[in-house]
């Protein structure tokens, strides 16, 4: 089937997300979770996951224009559903082994699963960062917006995250471990979350939808052996590492099947993520029920009552990192912020394993600003100076030193 051409669509592209914001954001497939991450690991809090899916097939459906599929993607309201979804991720990181489970929990002991400073196993904001790298399989589950429930699923052992009205558990059948906390309001906890399907990716990659962007319909393609139809958003600006974004929309919910995000500079893509299997009946209610098991050992939550709200302005890439400055607009947008510490961070024998791995990403640079570092992915790029400024975005290193130029 030919792509229907349609980059006019991209302003109703950015009001439709707008519109139907508020209402999408009630109904995650998911619970929140804030991710504590180091500035190497930014990635992982702000990109989404899942593996690469085989399409068959062309289908021959109606043809829609790019604004017409945005507009009813806007409108689409799942309740309820329940899958498989595979998730592949492949930012270009080293092999990072017990030291790469410290950097993106926070645990700066490096115990595997080690939580947020508790230890426990089954504190899904350790768990959850484990999607920012390699191959995944998570099933999902969803009745409205108080019952999800995802599962991660490894090798002889399961992850599961139930969310049940106001309650949320996780539990590592592996350490026999639990965590519990409860909802900050009804039908949403409403701290940060990473991505864990392709609509969560899909409501992500839309909010940058404006007049930097191309976006068209690509074709059909059938994904979970649903008809769907191809949505191509492509950023006209250079100076990106994006390459293209690529979403495959149910011809009949208009809900993302599958999100795929390639990198500018070739290759594998960066997050391929998509459903294998999907239905849209009412899961089983037995599905969202869940009790400790005999003799687990169960972690409550200490700061339920005094967390706080994570910010509506959650547009770009300063608010998923929390409120920081912007440079640039567009896909070029850099964020930025001082913190305080000067000299650079640790590298070489000073810095310990740390040094070491920051050695292995890092690339010495100069310019107005001064002296710094750049850390790079294959999306995400951050450059450090030694006065202690971060600058970061999905940005080549050439923009990176640009930005921090004009921010001088």
């Amino acid at each position: 089937m030919a792509p229907y051409e349609s980059d006019d669509a991209v302003g109703a592209a950015h009001e439709g997300a707008a519109r139907d914001g508020a209402s999408r954001s009630g109904r995650r497939k998911a619970a929140r979770y804030a991710v504590p991450v180091a500035v190497v690991g930014v990635a992982a809090a702000t990109i989404g996951l899942v593996p690469a899916l085989a399409d068959s097939g062309a289908p021959d459906l109606p043809e829609i224009t790019a604004q017409q599929l945005i507009d009813k993607m806007a409108k689409s309201d799942v309740q309820q559903l329940s899958g498989t979804v595979k998730i592949t991720t492949d930012l270009g990181l080293p092999d990072l082994g017990g030291l790469g489970d410290g950097l993106l929990s926070g645990d700066g002991d490096g115990d595997s699963h080690g939580g947020s400073g508790d230890g426990s196993s089954a504190d899904p904001r350790s768990r959850l960062t484990e999607l920012a790298s390699g191959m995944h399989t998570l099933r999902v589950a969803a009745d409205g917006p108080d019952r999800q429930k995802v599962s991660l699923l490894e090798r002889g052992a399961e992850y599961s995250l139930i969310h049940d009205g106001k309650d949320v558990w996780g539990y590592d059948s592996k350490s026999n471990e639990v965590y519990h906390s409860t909802a900050a309001g009804s039908g949403e906890d409403r701290r940060a979350e990473p991505p864990a399907t392709p609509e969560d990716f899909a409501d992500e990659a839309l909010k940058a939808v404006d007049d930097t962007t191309s976006v068209t319909v690509d074709g059909t393609a059938q994904v979970a052996g649903r008809d769907a139809y191809k949505l191509l958003i492509r950023p006209r600006q250079s100076g990106t590492t994006v390459g293209a974004i690529s979403i495959a929309v149910d011809a009949k919910t208009y809900m993302p099947l599958k999100f795929t995000l390639t990198p500018r500079s070739g290759g594998a893509a960066v997050v391929d993520a998509g459903f294998t299997q999907v239905s849209f009946a009412r899961p089983s209610a037995s599905t969202f029920d869940f009790t400790p098991p005999k003799g687990a050992k169960v972690t409550e939550e200490k700061d339920t009552a005094d967390r706080t709200p994570a910010p509506e302005h959650d547009k770009d890439l300063a608010g998923g990192l929390g409120g920081l400055e912007v440079l640039g607009k567009g896909w070029t947008s850099v964020a930025t912020v001082d913190t305080g510490a000067k000299g650079g961070l640790p590298t070489g024998s000073q810095g310990g394993d740390l040094g070491g791995f920051l050695n292995s990403l890092g690339d010495p640079v100069s310019g107005k600003f001064g002296k710094g570092t750049v850390f790079s992915t294959r999306l995400v790029n951050a450059l450090v100076t030694d006065d202690g400024k971060v600058y970061a975005g999905l940005v080549t290193k050439e923009t990176l030193v640009k930005a921090a130029d004009a921010g001088k």
